[in-house]
């Protein structure tokens, strides 16, 4: 099926749950092409303050009686089967689809189309990819999983037929969007009060190869150590990239002060140019790698991948620098699974600093419980762990695992001084007396972490 933004002119689409981060791109799609947007979401935000300006109609609680003449009904994952919304979308005959889903359908109408998938460096990527096709001139239309100061927003609106956007593999809804450029990164067990475990993702993976466009093609990472078995029936063009295997690879690499790269980017042996990111990590080598070779098979040309990256400045909450105060750096990461965790220590390792001390709330008991022993030896080059309780996200709280278990824990190794606290304000008070000029405060997780680093800055100031 193809949801036709010509067919849909003037009809009106409503969004249960649009106040999220793709949902909100989504509905300002259509919102561009003249079709009426309703939605509704628990509470006002950023993201429902900005639709409303643009003209879409609002209402703040799920309740059954904002359904009422829509011709379409979009719901989130998130969204349960006896969401009031939902079931008199049901009674009332309007058709309706999961995010992913219309995603899918609506990508159609765009010829290049780049889906980025993988466990970690989705939004990083498909920032990188934004700042290269902005750069090139495409006029791309983009949805991206965070706030990108580039776009002053997580979402950019378009008048091209070039498409740029995340895919995540959660519950398996990137099979139901593929790109015609599909970019994997890296695959790693996650998710798994989804998946029955890292096999089941592999599989999931390799079958979302087979419902590519045949004239895809897939962008993969051949340094992870998984990606070969992904890899190894695909029917669409293969192109890889890596720092030790791949088509493309960064070679020459060295880092500055801030951990930031540069490097050569050869691709089957010949030099192409020479990238200085503004970002830091090894990490973002390999993102830049995927979105260099995803340019190059979207038709960008050289040029824009050299002005987009060598400019590109970084995303919210990937590796973001959020002051320096009294000699004290501050960073905030969205790191919540072990090799993120891993990847954002090396990364901090290389900065001049004189002790670390890391913030962490774990995101989701499932998660936590599922890679215990994975996040023990995470911390270990760290002087202080200051861990918040668990983020429970869309979970309820069964008692399947505590951040005090994780904690204690962590302290039998003896590697890193680890504290709970049960507040944000006694992890910030704690923190205030204990960082001195030339320390390094990195918080950490998909969750709320942050708000340690804005309650330290409150105190730096007094």
């Amino acid at each position: 099926m193809l949801f036709d933004l010509k067919e849909y002119e003037h009809k009106k689409v409503h969004f249960i749950g649009i106040g999220g981060v793709s949902m909100s791109g989504l509905a300002a799609i259509l919102l561009n092409h003249n079709i009426r947007v309703t939605g509704s979401d628990q509470r006002p935000s950023k993201n429902t303050e900005k639709l409303q300006k643009r003209g879409a109609e609002i209402y703040y609680g799920h309740k059954k009686e904002n359904i009422t003449d829509q011709d379409l009904v979009i719901y989130t994952a998130a969204i349960r089967e006896d969401n009031e919304e939902l079931q008199r979308a049901h009674t009332l005959g309007i058709q309706t689809f999961d995010r992913a889903a219309f995603l899918g359908h609506l990508m159609k109408n765009f010829i290049n189309s780049i889906a980025v998938t993988g466990t970690h460096g989705k939004t990083s990527t498909t920032s990188m990819l934004s700042a290269i096709a902005l750069a090139d001139e495409k006029d791309p239309t983009i949805l991206v999983g965070a706030n990108l100061p580039l776009i002053d927003g997580n979402y950019r609106i378009g008048d091209s037929d070039f498409f740029i956007t995340e895919a995540c593999e959660y519950k398996a809804s990137f099979m139901k969007f593929p790109g015609k450029v599909a970019l994997i990164l890296n695959v790693e067990a996650d998710h798994l009060d989804y998946y029955r475990d890292l096999q089941h993702i592999l599989d999931t993976f390799k079958a979302y190869l087979g419902v590519m466009p045949k004239d895809g093609t897939v962008v993969a990472n051949l340094d992870d150590e998984n990606m070969a078995y992904i890899l190894e029936d695909a029917t669409v063009k293969v192109e890889t990239f890596g720092l030790k295997k791949g088509n493309l690879q960064g070679k020459n690499i060295t880092y500055d002060a801030f951990g930031c790269a540069s490097f050569d980017v050869v691709y089957h042996g010949k030099l192409l140019t020479k990238i200085s990111l503004k970002v830091p990590g090894e990490f973002n080598i390999y993102n830049a790698l995927g979105a260099i070779l995803a340019s190059m098979a979207s038709g960008i040309s050289l040029e824009g991948i050299q002005k987009g990256l060598n400019s590109y400045q970084g995303v919210d909450k990937r590796f973001q620098h959020l002051y320096t105060k009294k000699g004290i750096m501050v960073l905030d990461d969205y790191a919540h699974h072990p090799g993120e965790i891993k990847s954002a220590m090396e990364t901090v390792l290389r900065m001049k600093h004189k002790k670390i001390h890391v913030v962490f709330q774990s995101h989701t008991y499932t998660r936590t419980k599922a890679l215990f022993d994975e996040f023990l030896p995470c911390f270990d080059d760290a002087d202080t762990l200051l861990l918040l309780p668990i983020y429970a996200a869309r979970e309820p709280d069964t008692g399947l695992v505590s951040a005090e278990e994780l904690g204690a824990a962590i302290k039998k190794r003896g590697t890193v001084n680890t504290v709970n606290f049960s507040t944000f304000e006694d992890a910030a008070a704690h923190l205030y007396h204990l960082v001195e000029e030339g320390d390094l405060v990195l918080t950490m997780g998909a969750g709320e972490s942050v708000q340690v680093a804005e309650l330290l800055e409150t105190l730096l100031d007094q």
